[in-house]
C-alpha cells in the first residue's frame, strides 16, 4: 500500500479569479492587457465585481500550483499544502478548488484579520492582467507549521518543497523543515520563484540553499542569482554547475540543480560533477498553446512527482515538461479535467 502524504509543500496560497473581460474593464481600473501588478487600494473593488462575471476558480501560488501538479500524477492521498488564508468565502473557494477538486490535503493556518490573498485575472483575446492581493499569505507562523496535527504530517512525508516566495514571509518555518528534512535524510527542495528574490532576499535565500537537495529554477533566475553573488558568470550551464556545488548541510545526499528554458533545453547539475545533463523540452504544436503562465509550476510538479514516484532523474525531467505541456493548453496554471496518463517522450 502506498503511504499517504508523502510530498509536504509550502507557500502562499493565492485564489485565482479568471474572468473573460474587456477593454471597458481594464480602463475602469487602468490595467494594461499584459500586466502583472500588486493591488493597491484602489484595485480592491475589482475582486468583488469580477465574481459577478461567471469566473473560474483555481488554486493559486506557486507552490500550491507544483502541488496541484504533483497530485495530479500521484495517486490519492499523496500531497498535502501548508499556507495561510483568511476566513472568508475566497478561502472557501480556494479548498474547493485545490482540495475538493485538485485531490491535495490543504492545512491553512486562519488569519481571521485579513481576507485571503487572490488574483483578478482578465482575459482579453491572448492577454492576461492580473492584479494580486496578497492577503493572508503574508501571515503565516511558524506556530501553525509546528502544532501537532501539521508537524504530525511534516513528520510523515518524505519529501519538501518550497517555493521562493516564502523568503518574504516566514524563513524560520522553511529553515524548521530543512533542518528536519537534513536531520532524516529526507529530500528539500526549493524553487528559486522569480529573479528579484535572488536580488533582494538574497541573504534568507543563503540560509537555505545550504540544506537544498533539489533547486529549481529557470535561466533568468539564475542570471539574477549569479549577479547577486557577483560571480561574473552569464553561462546557464555554468551558473547551474556552480549552484549544485556550493556548500551542503547533508552530505549524504547529492544536490541537483534543474534549470528550464522556455522552449530550449532543460539543463541539470549535480554536485560533484563537472558536467550537465541537458534535455529537450516536448514539442508542441503552437497553435495548441493557450497559456504559458504557471509552465514552471507544472513542471515543478511533474518532477516532484517523479521524486514520490521514486522514478530516476531522466524520468523525473520528462514528468515534469510532459505536465507543463498540458498545463500550457489551459488557462493556466491549471490541468486537464480529464485526467491524462503520463507516458515517456
Amino acid at each position: 500500500m502506498t503511504k499517504e502524504y508523502q510530498l509536504l509543500c509550502l507557500g502562499n496560497p493565492l485564489l485565482d479569479i479568471q474572468v473573460n473581460g474587456d477593454q471597458a474593464l481594464l480602463n475602469k481600473y487602468g490595467l494594461k492587457p499584459n500586466d502583472a501588478i500588486l493591488a493597491e487600494e484602489k484595485y480592491l473593488p475589482i475582486y468583488e465585481e469580477i465574481t459577478a462575471l461567471s469566473p473560474r476558480y483555481v488554486a493559486g501560488g506557486a507552490a500550491q500550483n507544483a502541488c496541484r501538479g504533483a497530485q495530479y500524477v500521484l495517486p490519492p492521498k499523496s500531497t498535502v499544502y501548508v499556507g495561510c488564508v483568511g476566513k472568508d468565502a475566497y478561502a472557501d473557494q480556494l479548498v474547493q478548488a485545490c482540495s475538493v477538486k485538485g485531490g491535495v490535503r490543504t492545512e491553512y493556518r486562519i488569519e481571521e484579520a485579513v481576507p485571503t490573498g487572490k488574483c483578478a485575472v482578465i482575459i482579453t483575446g491572448y492577454d492576461r492582467s492580473m492584479v494580486t492581493d496578497l492577503g493572508a499569505a503574508n501571515h503565516y507562523k511558524l506556530e501553525h507549521l509546528k502544532s501537532e496535527k501539521v508537524w504530525a504530517l511534516v513528520e510523515n512525508a518524505n519529501i519538501f518543497y518550497v517555493e521562493g516566495y516564502r523568503l518574504t514571509v516566514c524563513v524560520p518555518a522553511i529553515l524548521a523543515l530543512a533542518e528536519h528534512a537534513a536531520a532524516t535524510n529526507k529530500v528539500f527542495s526549493m524553487n528559486l520563484s522569480a529573479p528579484f528574490l535572488c536580488q533582494f532576499f538574497k541573504d534568507a535565500m543563503d540560509q537555505v540553499i545550504p540544506y537544498l537537495d533539489y533547486l529549481i529554477g529557470n535561466e533568468s533566475e539564475a542570471l539574477a542569482y549569479s549577479e547577486s553573488h557577483n560571480w561574473g558568470i552569464t553561462d546557464i550551464t555554468e551558473i547551474t554547475k556552480k549552484l549544485a556545488n556550493l556548500p551542503k548541510v547533508n552530505t549524504s545526499r547529492p544536490r541537483h540543480v534543474v534549470i528550464t528554458q522556455g522552449t530550449e533545453p532543460t539543463i541539470v547539475a549535480k554536485s560533484a560533477e563537472h558536467t550537465v545533463q541537458t534535455y529537450p523540452v516536448r514539442q508542441i504544436d503552437p497553435a495548441d498553446i493557450v497559456d504559458t503562465n504557471g509552465a514552471g509550476d507544472a513542471f515543478a510538479g511533474g518532477f516532484l512527482g517523479g521524486l514520490v514516484k521514486g522514478e530516476d532523474l531522466p524520468t523525473c525531467v520528462d514528468m515534469g515538461q510532459w505536465l507543463a505541456s498540458l498545463s500550457i493548453r489551459e488557462f493556466g496554471p491549471a490541468f486537464p479535467d480529464q485526467k491524462q496518463v503520463y507516458t515517456k517522450a
